[in-house]
């Protein structure tokens, strides 16, 4: 397009305005008519993109209830602090009593005081450290003192392979002078301590040197025990008494399925005088109730969004007025809301039966009071329902289904969306196609009036001319007004 305006110079015409006038009279119906076809696709887009996300979300809200898992689970409760519980679905309802006898415990053991610069090997020495399978040695130098041991018992270097998973080594620094404490990582008998030691005198017992580490109480005769070390807390395991009679004892405070599908872990022992705590385990379906309040308003939601959508009237319509995919996906929904499913041995059950309703306008409300008698006389009736039977399915999968079929990656409102985009792009292309073509017209009304006006320049000096030639002739008088 040329960037300068200019009149005529031999017709006096304003070219430029004419070449835009015709210019804008061929764009403007175009543009107008794109951009209201680019307004419609968009609109349309979003619309159906909103309620695809509304689908979606009404098929989340009812995934929790086509999970046969999460239907007639299973309470623990005890009756004080002593002990934490958790039911599986697999316990069985049922009362019993427990006692904590012991609660399982870490072993710990303290050396005797060292000088914080004094060193503990006479010579090259190495200790061994045996915590449950995990065993790990490492080796001291005559220069080597408390602190280089902790560092290398937490942090290595250690000699072989084997990694230090099982105790950790600290200092505790008191009048006395610094005492090296090791701590089990893990409780139980099973996890006690064993530490052993090759002094650089030649002998690895005799509480001299490095032999000060030593610590050794495993063998079954207490006369062979080395206990160079102090005991701070020994090594214990958990023990638990069920009903009276039957003794558990478990490596650590938890006590897994000890009673089918419940898990006890223990938080304090029983003293002589303290009642044994109680445990009761329940049949627990508390989470129907807040999965079907949790599809209601999704439902509800949808609804709304749904007559949003498909509004008609003299107010004006909605994006999706009259539009068979809106009309096809609510009427089918509200079919699924109307069906009775086999909750077999040929019994059915229905949403309405479990007190779910719908007014007059489509909106749905739960009556939990007829829910929760229902749940209570039929809880296996009313699982059915939601998960189906063997050879049916319920409604939480029938409208798990029936939703995939709009919302999944090939679904009918996705293969819209991907249809409304090609659209939007074929309409791109064509404003570019259009504006070139516009280009063109233009710079050829440039060409065509720059012609015509070259010609009438040449007519107007001709006309000059002769005028000028006749005005010389011999007897022409020119007559003046």
């Amino acid at each position: 397009m040329p960037d300068l305006t200019f009149t005529g110079i031999g017709s006096g015409l304003q070219v430029s305005e004419i070449v835009s006038a015709i210019v804008g009279a061929e764009t403007a119906p175009y543009v107008s008519r794109s951009n209201k076809q680019q307004a419609e696709i968009t609109t349309d887009i979003s619309a159906v993109g909103a309620l695809k996300s509304a689908l979606e979300n009404l098929t989340e809200s009812i995934t929790d209830l086509a999970d046969a898992d999460n239907f007639q689970l299973r309470s623990a409760k005890g009756s004080d602090s002593f002990v934490n519980l958790s039911a599986s679905k697999d316990a069985q309802i049922g009362n019993y009593s427990v006692k904590v006898d012991a609660l399982a415990q870490s072993h710990k053991l303290s050396s005797g005081a060292f000088a914080a610069d004094e060193t503990i090997s006479d010579g090259i020495g190495m200790v061994t450290i045996e915590v449950g399978s995990n065993s790990f040695s490492t080796m001291l130098s005559p220069t080597n003192t408390l602190e280089d041991l902790r560092n290398q018992i937490n942090d290595g270097p250690l000699v072989g392979s084997d990694k230090n998973d099982s105790v950790i080594a600290t200092i505790i620094t008191g009048d006395d002078g610094q005492h090296l404490v090791l701590t089990s990582k893990e409780t139980g008998l099973s996890n006690a301590i064993k530490v052993t030691v090759q002094d650089g005198d030649g002998n690895d017992t005799d509480n001299v040197g490095l032999s000060r580490l030593a610590y050794d109480v495993s063998d079954p005769d207490p006369l062979n025990h080395i206990k160079n070390l102090s005991e701070v807390t020994k090594a214990l395991d958990a023990q638990i008494t069920i009903d009276g009679t039957l003794v558990v004892t478990n490596g650590t405070n938890e006590f897994k399925d000890v009673i089918d599908g419940v898990d006890i872990t223990v938080t304090k022992q029983h003293d002589v005088d303290d009642d044994n705590s109680k445990i009761n385990v329940s049949e627990n379906n508390s989470n129907i109730k807040p999965g079907l309040e949790k599809f209601v308003e999704s439902y509800n939601e949808l609804q709304k969004l749904s007559k949003q959508l498909g509004v008609a009237g003299e107010s004006g319509n909605g994006p999706l007025a009259g539009d068979s995919l809106l009309r096809g996906v609510m009427g089918k929904l509200r079919q699924e809301l109307s069906n009775s499913f086999d909750t077999g041995n040929g019994n059915t059950l229905s949403l309405s039966e479990i007190g779910l309703q719908s007014d007059r306008y489509g909106v749905l409300s739960l009556d939990t009071e007829k829910l929760n008698e229902l749940i209570d006389s039929d809880i296996s009736g009313v699982q059915q329902l939601f998960v189906g039977t063997d050879s049916t399915d319920g409604f939480a999968s029938s409208i798990k289904e029936l939703t995939s079929f709009y919302t999944d990656a090939d679904g009918l409102i996705q293969t819209r969306i991907d249809s409304r985009t090609a659209q939007l792009d074929r309409l791109d292309d064509d404003r570019v196609a259009f504006g070139r073509r516009m280009e063109s017209l233009e710079a050829r009304l440039y060409s065509q009036y720059n012609a015509m006006d070259l010609i009438v320049a040449n007519l107007t000096a001709t006309g000059s001319y002769i005028t000028a030639q006749l005005d010389n002739m011999p007897g022409v008088v020119r007559k003046t007004k």
